[in-house]
């Protein structure tokens, strides 16, 4: 955990420039790590100690946001927002990235660790290699083939 302290107080500085104090992100990562480590559940920690962070960031800048409500003397005043498109939208959103979740799972082995790397934990190529131990022209083979892979697969069920 140690070699990727620097380079996650930087990541997290620049991707969330707003937070105050960027140690107790840290110290709640590790601790998050350390115990997804014992329950065996940690194939890559940097990339696990990377997304930790920052989806702990983003709880506290959940918490951290108020909202104030205040009474409305009449309903018919509020704004109505149409919400039926928007669940439409996310529905058909969900849906896909279920059928992209599936067109990676049905990836060969290697393909599918390298794509999950790149997609889910938005790592760069050079960490890739570093992480898997192999070149990074095989990163770049493997997610070329991945991406075509992955897009017969969603071809095949409808999607472009």
């Amino acid at each position: 955990m140690q070699p990727h302290e620097s380079s996650l107080r930087s990541y997290l500085r620049n991707v969330f420039p707003s937070l105050p104090d960027i140690d107790d992100l840290v110290q709640e990562s590790y601790a998050r790590l350390i115990r997804a480590r014992e329950a065996g559940r940690v194939s890559y920690a940097k990339a696990f100690l990377f997304t930790t962070a920052r989806n702990a960031a983003l709880d506290f800048i959940r918490r951290r946001k108020v909202v104030a409500i205040d009474g409305v003397a009449d309903l018919e005043e509020l704004p109505v927002i149409e919400e039926r498109a928007n669940v439409t939208e996310a529905i058909n959103r969900q849906q896909e990235l279920e059928l992209l979740a599936e067109a990676v799972r049905a990836l060969p082995q290697r393909c599918c660790q390298v794509m999950t790397l790149r997609l889910l934990y938005g790592m760069p190529q050079k960490e890739i290699a570093a992480e898997l131990r192999i070149s990074e022209h095989t990163v770049k083979a493997q997610l070329a083939k991945g991406m075509r892979r992955c897009a017969e697969y969603l071809a095949a069920r409808g999607l472009p």
